[in-house]
């Protein structure tokens, strides 16, 4: 499972100058269009080695050319039927390497030769991918799965044994209904130890949103237990019978709740954005505009389009961005480094600053406004003394 502490690593990659290259490798399975399934496996192996002769023309040093010619071999092996995605990231100068599996929902096989990784592809998966929770009830038991990226991993199991009934109802049924509330009585101690329980996980920072799986009227029954902080991380339940789920039941049915719910969201989140900007609130679009936001640290949740792409420029020495093209950064006076597409370094940036990423497929509102957006965390420049005093 992929962690924050490997994702902030690669976003604070970057080479130096005569230091050798970031490679950034992407490879996204098809389905096989004859029986070699080797179409995708061709298709990386050309990229490469295309990356490999770019490398040759430019001069840059055998480590880089290492990587390609490891990253190479690494394609030979690949094939179409396989079912998960593959990023690889390189630096031979550093003795850098990181492999990861993916799901297989990249947009294509690419390869990128550059100063810092290409992370856009991989933000794209983890834009909105909280750490989650799922958990899986009846009345007596729970088990608590760890979901990241489609993969699912068990953490660990509660089990609270029920009352047991004597042979019989006892005097005209008089038995029957004590035991029918103990029974009830336990299994209510039972969802509010686990509600407890996964209170204390959130506190600890184990997860960061929470889905439950049960039946409709253990749901009723569990909810009422949810401390307020818990049912403000819960994005949705889906109905469950915890002897009978697999585990890749499990998956996709938490993996349709989070789309649904993140899809919801997104759409609240143009509104808001858009809005915001027009009435001069907390909200900002355009890329000029966005980027002065992330410079004063002003940025909350960012929305890009997936097919967001601007030039810009860089200033090695103080870090400036700009989408103005100018050969000196307006900051500090040193020379710039135009960037072909900015968003190569508004990534890394988002993820140090830990600002929330959402990835938005064709939405013409968005789009109108330069297909860029964020929702702020305060407005600097209303930040007069008077609006402070007040």
């Amino acid at each position: 499972m992929i962690t924050r502490e490997e994702i902030r690593e690669l976003a604070q990659f970057q080479s130096a100058e005569g230091e050798g290259c970031a490679l950034s490798f992407y490879f996204q399975p098809q389905t096989p269009q004859n029986k070699s399934h080797r179409e995708e496996a061709i298709l990386a192996k050309d990229l490469v080695r295309n990356a490999l002769r770019e490398a040759e023309k430019s001069g840059r040093n055998g480590a880089t050319r290492a990587d390609l010619n490891r990253i190479l071999e690494i394609a030979g092996r690949l094939h179409g039927n396989q079912a998960r995605a593959k990023a690889i990231f390189a630096c031979g100068a550093r003795n850098f390497w990181r492999e990861f599996d993916l799901p297989a929902v990249l947009r294509g096989t690419h390869v990128w030769v550059n100063r810092r990784f290409h992370l856009k592809p991989f933000a794209v998966l983890l834009g909105a991918q909280p750490r989650l929770c799922v958990a899986i009830i009846d009345r007596q038991r729970a088990r608590l799965f760890d979901l990241r990226l489609d993969e699912l991993k068990e953490r660990e199991g509660l089990f609270h044994e029920l009352a047991r009934r004597g042979r019989g109802d006892g005097f005209r049924g008089y038995d029957a209904g004590h035991s029918d509330r103990r029974v009830a009585d336990d299994a209510m101690r039972h969802f509010k130890a686990v509600a407890e329980h996964l209170k204390d996980e959130l506190d600890k920072g184990t997860f960061e949103k929470l889905i439950v799986g049960c039946q409709e009227p253990h749901w009723a029954e569990f909810e009422p237990h949810l401390h307020p902080y818990l049912k403000q991380r819960l994005i949705g339940h889906f109905p469950a019978e915890i002897t009978a789920i697999t585990n890749e039941q499990i998956r996709d049915r938490a993996d349709r709740v989070l789309a649904e719910a993140q899809d919801k969201r997104r759409q609240a989140l143009i509104r808001e954005v858009i809005g915001q900007s027009q009435r001069n609130g907390l909200g900002t679009t355009g890329l000029r505009r966005v980027l002065q936001s992330l410079e004063m640290g002003e940025v909350q949740t960012l929305l890009m389009g997936e097919n967001f792409h601007g030039r810009g420029i860089e200033c090695p020495a103080c870090g400036h961005l700009d989408s103005r093209i100018t050969p000196n950064c307006p900051v500090c006076g040193r020379e710039t480094r135009e960037l072909e597409d900015v968003s190569d370094a508004i990534i890394p940036k988002a993820i140090l600053s830990d600002i929330e990423l959402f990835y938005v497929k064709d939405d013409p509102e968005l789009d109108r406004v330069g297909n860029i957006g964020a929702l702020l965390r305060f407005r600097a420049d209303q930040n007069t003394p008077s609006k402070l005093a007040s």
